[in-house]
């Protein structure tokens, strides 16, 4: 079955639907009123597989960071990392420096405490730089240079709830601890007590007006106002004396002089007296230092996994002031329509007034955000890109799909503001496809916000789990493999593997295409007896672990190809006759005979034509006595093993069965197979069974395995 069929399978059954016309009119009945939005994209095929109002303009939310950050990497070096300047512009006369220390910022937003100890730790390696150029006294004044970015430093189009919270932090190109606070606070000893309130980072710059009172018991009763244009915060109401403590971060107002307050508490720290004085000429440049906190790669993480918006702001500046010459919203625009050109998407279809998705002024067309990802994963850039989206466990992703059955089959990027919701990233299938996902979910009106992030999960995690299906049993292939990597000669892998699933359940048919709803492509919680032994021989065969999955189809399909159409059907006529794999062993006294075998009925029992002739088809066969006198003897040769299938009596078929034959000097042949009669996976006497299954089978055809080139 087509992908998209097994995609739109899919969908469905999360919608509860039984055709492809339902889901629109069901999601009323899941989040009513809501619209829904899907793209999703082959990267191999190089389209799209399956889209649901893929043209329409959605709100993003966060998704559109995805842009930012694809721009960005796609744009600027790999190895760009923001800066942020000291320049020394005056004289030095001993140990004093008198002029303007002037402070430039290039839109570093990690002078923090994110990658190093505490969050003054880069302000600390800025004054120790001046102190190891001799100075201890700097006069004059300290001018923050912000001039790398325009615009205000509150976006207009972001709604204005939104500026007394620690995600809508005020952009600066000198940002000091993601221009935040933490703000703890404590019940003092008694009752009437006034409560503490303490500050990390300890900068002056933040004030605290403080009437919050401790009271009896456990209550959390207070409140607090931010002040619009200055660093203070007034706390009021009642914290009770059972409370351990509390905590809340809260944005600072204008980040640069955050930012010089936070300088001039290091300098005082390491011993470096400032004495401002407003009337001494700025001078030459004498000295200057640069410094960065982290690189683009880094950044990236915290945008795409941790959804950081004031990094994903600055990096929108940064590639305005790079690439336009603008560092503002407007030149990030314009720096990001470049890298739409590049990938051949129209820059219409990404409507944008901001770097992060916070404003819901920004819309999308899901089909032009999944055909951006698509690109992306076409790029040379792309590991460094697509690791730096979150996944289960990771980032926003640690709460969400935590029971996906292979959750390192997928990467995303979550997205979320007042009615609108959003996911998109990748899906890698089992087959070697990777697929790019774009769901959103608008105009949500009074749904509930955790019903609606649940539905677009479901959705989402039933196409991993359908594009993967049952990547356990592949992840037990692959430790098996490793396990035995030390074992080189073919015949005593085989024997290995073969031995690895004894007591393994019997089941007939126990693979497919994997299709949705239909059975796997890989499966080893249980067998029939070609399937036990195509996966016993992938495993025999495979180069790598990696290589497992694709081995096993080759065994499985004509050319690879995975289609009912090519799959090896007729052992006899179709596996064997795959001289990569299998060749008839001559036995004395053998006989041929010839089987026209009614490919063109089983087919169109399946509702498909087969073009060819029905195949007549040579069966190279020891008769039952001779192969039963033959079975009792011990084998003589060294260690090896042959591969049997048993004639069927119809003339409509070549075999009924198939086994390994372990072979070893002085004992007799073993046969060991996925047994219908045992109902599991067992070992037994080849003589024995034959003897069990006389007037059944007219005879045993022989086949040995091509040993690999190593």
């Amino acid at each position: 079955m087509a992908l998209i069929t097994r995609i739109l399978f899919s969908i469905l059954l999360v919608l509860g639907a039984a055709s492809a016309g339902l889901p629109l009119h069901l999601l009323d009945s899941l989040a009513p009123g809501s619209r829904l939005g899907i793209s999703i994209r082959s990267v191999k095929q190089n389209k799209p597989v399956l889209e649901v109002n893929a043209g329409d303009y959605f709100t993003p939310a966060s998704t559109l960071k995805t842009l930012t950050t694809a721009s960005a990497v796609s744009l600027l070096p790999i190895q760009y990392e923001p800066q942020t300047h000291l320049f020394l512009e005056g004289s030095l006369s001993g140990k004093t420096f008198s002029g303007d220390l002037r402070i430039r910022g290039e839109g570093d937003p990690n002078i923090s405490g994110r990658y190093y100890p505490h969050a003054l730790y880069m302000l600390e390696v800025m004054a120790d730089s001046m102190k190891a150029f001799g100075i201890d006294t700097l006069q004059g004044k300290i001018v923050m240079d912000t001039s790398y970015f325009r615009g205000a430093r509150k976006p207009p189009q972001w709604n204005t709830r939104h500026f007394n919270s620690w995600y809508a932090a005020e952009i600066s190109p000198l940002s000091f601890n993601d221009n935040c606070v933490l703000i703890k606070l404590k019940p003092g000893e008694k009752a009437g007590d006034t409560a503490l309130i303490t500050l990390e980072p300890d900068v002056p710059y933040v004030q605290i007006k403080n009437q919050l009172l401790t009271s009896e018991g456990k209550r959390r009763k207070w409140i607090y106002e931010a002040d619009p244009d200055k660093a203070v915060f007034s706390f009021s109401g009642e914290i009770g004396v059972g409370v351990d403590s509390a905590s809340l971060v809260l944005p600072v107002r204008n980040p640069a002089a955050y930012f010089q307050a936070a300088f001039q508490k290091v300098l005082a720290d390491k011993g470096i007296t400032y004495l401002p004085n407003a009337s001494i000429p700025r001078g030459i440049l004498i000295k200057s230092f640069s410094f960065s906190a982290a690189p683009l790669l880094s950044i990236l993480d915290e945008i795409n996994q941790r959804s950081q918006n004031l990094h994903a702001e600055i990096l929108f500046r940064n590639l305005g002031q790079i690439i336009e010459n603008e560092g503002s919203a407007a030149g990030g625009v314009r720096a990001e329509k470049r890298f739409l050109d590049l990938a051949g998407i129209s820059d219409s279809n990404f409507q944008r007034v901001d770097g992060s998705g916070l404003s819901d002024l920004n819309k999308v067309k899901p089909g032009s955000v999944s055909e951006l990802l698509a690109f992306m994963a076409r790029s040379p850039q792309k590991n460094f890109y697509i690791e730096s989206f979150a996944s289960p466990m990771i980032g926003t992703g640690s709460k969400r799909m935590t029971a996906l059955k292979a959750p390192g089959q997928t990467r995303f990027k979550t997205g979320f503001i007042n009615e609108a919701h959003g996911l998109a990233g990748y899906v890698y299938t089992l087959t070697g496809d990777t697929l790019t996902v774009a769901l959103y979910l608008n105009d949500t009106g009074k749904n509930p916000d955790a019903k609606c992030r649940a539905f677009l999960d479901t959705v989402w995690t039933t196409i991993v789990d359908d594009m993967n299906n049952d990547y356990g049993s592949l992840l037990e292939m692959k430790r098996l493999w490793l396990d035995a990597r030390y074992i080189t000669d073919f015949d005593a892998r085989t024997a290995h593997f073969s031995k690895e699933f004894l007591g393994r359940p019997y089941l007939l048919g126990p693979l497919g295409e994997g299709e949705f709803g239909g059975k796997p492509l890989v499966y080893t919680d249980s067998f029939d007896c070609v399937t036990y032994m195509e996966h016993v021989l992938a495993m025999a065969y495979a180069v790598h672990e990696d290589s497992l999955f694709n081995q096993l189809q080759q065994l499985r399909y004509t050319g690879g190809e995975i289609d009912y159409l090519t799959r090896k059907h007729y052992f006899v006529e179709d596996w064997m006759r795959d001289a990569r794999f299998s060749k008839m062993v001559p036995m004395e006294g053998d006989t041929t005979i010839v089987r026209e075998l009614p490919k063109k009925q089983f087919f169109a029992k399946a509702g498909l034509t087969y073009e060819k002739d029905n195949p007549k088809t040579e069966i190279r066969y020891l008769p039952y006595e001779k192969v039963l006198k033959w079975a009792k003897q011990p084998w003589e040769k060294p260690a090896q093993v042959y591969g049997i299938a048993f004639v069927g009596k119809s003339e409509a078929i070549d075999v009924t069965h198939t086994a390994f034959l372990i072979l070893e000097p002085g004992k007799k042949p073993l046969m060991r197979h996925a047994s219908s009669l045992q109902n599991k996976v067992a070992d037994q006497l080849f003589d024995s069974y034959l003897e069990s299954r006389k007037g059944k089978t007219p005879g045993v055809v022989f086949f040995e395995f091509v040993k690999p080139v190593l």
